[in-house]
Formats: C-alpha cells, structure tokens, sequence
C-alpha cells in the first residue's frame, strides 16, 4: 500500500486527504460512527465526513471508520480511493483557506478491500492521535510563520507611512505594538524548538503540544490584529499578506484541535 501510494503523493501527481470529522463532531475521534463492516474480502461502509481539505481533489482517503464496538476500541483506518462505487463529495465554501478545497463526503455501500486496512483491525484511535500530535507541531510552526510575516509588514509600514508630520514607527503606542508582537512570537518559537528537540529525542509531550499550539494560535490572533491596526485600510485590502493570513486565523485555531479542547486535553495530561 505505501509503495503504490506514497510515491505518487510525495512527487505531486496524487494528492491525499485525511478524513475523520463528521456532520456530528470533530474533536470527539472515538465517538465517530460512520460504519465499515466486513463483507467477505470486503469492508462495506456507510456515513458521511466533512470539513475535509482537498476532500473534492484528493486520489486517495484516510478514513476513519468503526469497525467494532463503542469508543476508541473500535475505530479502523482505511484507504479509500476516490473512485469507489457509492463514495461522492460536495464542496464546502470556506473564509479561508482558499488554496485547497473543502469538501463533506459521504459513503453508500462503498465496498473497500480488506487489504486496504491501515495498521491493524480497532486499533486506528492511536494513529489518529499520533498524526494529531505531528500535526499540532505543524500548525504551531504555521502560526509562528505567519505571525512573523505580520509582524515584518507591519514594521515596513511603519517605517515609511507617515501621521502628523513622522513615521508611524515614531509613535509610541506603534512601536510598542510592533515590540509586544515580536515578544510574543519569540516566546513561542522557543518552546517551539523546544518540544521539536524533545519529539526528535523519541519523547510525546502531549500536554504540551496541545498547550503549545494554543499559544501559537493566539499569538497569530494577536499578530495579525495589530499588524491590519498597523497597515490601516492598507492592510484590509485583497493583495495585502496580512489581509489573507487575517482571514485564516480561526482555521488554524479550530483545525487539528481547537482551542478549548487542547486545553481540555492538556489538563487531563496533567491528571487534573
């Protein structure tokens, strides 16, 4: 299966999505309840997910199905190929994110051989939340770039833009906005390092990623208010970086795990 898939996707030519939430939840994994039930050499699956990226695009699907009973126990992964009897999609419009596609998908007796099981039999939960945790990392990385590139915008700005005869940049209240963004942004990308350090050295700091990745979302929150307060209507307009990274603050708030629920997740780690 990785040698038939994983080539084409890493070169380009397929492209792959991950697809977990459904129409009733996100963040709640092993409560999902779209269905795949073994058919002879066939799983046969039933239900639907949604908020799926490239979910219209995508060659290939990671799904995650109930294969067993209730609870994380009983949740499989499959690989679904798009063109599978009974599998279709309908797009979703988004505020953000416009560079991929959004779709909900939905399964009507789609037949998926047993040999495109992921890993083995009502043992999907972990892999789920392995790939959470690689993908906090990754968005947290995403917020810190992003709100780095707010902040050198808005520096540029306020170096030529001028009010009452100087630079903006000669404003107090200006020039503490720019030092409380870079604050910020310094701070997270130290833990940052920190937890991608400890990671490499085969640790899983759940709690802390979770944590991690709210702090990098709330500093890009951050960031990227002062940066358009900054750039005034300049940075409202379309074509400004920081008018489109505005825009998908709250995705990368609400994706891989929202605000609240990290929290949540984080305190439970901590055995609160």
């Amino acid at each position: 299966m990785k040698a038939r898939v994983i080539p084409p996707v890493l070169a380009g030519e397929k492209i792959s999505a991950l697809a977990i939430t459904e129409p009733s939840g996100g963040s709640d994994v092993a409560a999902l309840t779209t269905t795949a039930r073994r058919d002879g050499d066939d799983y046969v699956v039933n239900g639907s997910k949604t908020y799926i990226t490239s979910g219209l695009r995508a060659d290939f699907y990671t799904v995650a199905v109930r294969t067993g009973g209730e609870g994380a126990g009983g949740i499989s992964l499959l690989l679904i190929e798009r063109d599978r009897e009974g599998f279709t999609r309908t797009p979703l419009k988004k505020q953000g994110w416009w560079a991929s596609d959004t779709a909900t998908l939905y399964f009507d007796q789609v037949r998926v051989p047993v040999e495109n099981l992921i890993g083995a039999e009502n043992q999907g939960f972990a892999g789920i939340m392995r790939n959470f945790n690689s993908e906090r990392i990754g968005m947290t990385a995403g917020a810190v770039g992003f709100s780095r590139v707010c902040l050198e915008d808005a520096i540029a700005w306020a170096r030529e833009r001028k009010t009452f005869g100087k630079r903006l940049a000669d404003h107090q209240v200006i020039r503490h906005k720019l030092a409380d963004m870079y604050k910020r942004i310094s701070t997270t990308q130290a833990w940052l390092e920190t937890l991608a350090w400890r990671i490499q050295q085969g640790e899983q700091p759940i709690a802390e990623i979770a944590l991690l990745k709210v702090q990098a979302t709330e500093t890009l929150e951050y960031c990227a208010r002062e940066a358009m307060q900054v750039m005034g209507g300049a940075g409202y307009m379309r074509g400004s970086r920081v008018e489109r990274i505005y825009r998908e603050v709250r995705v990368n708030a609400i994706g891989g795990g929202s605000e609240e629920i990290m929290r949540d997740l984080a305190a439970r780690q901590m055995g609160i």
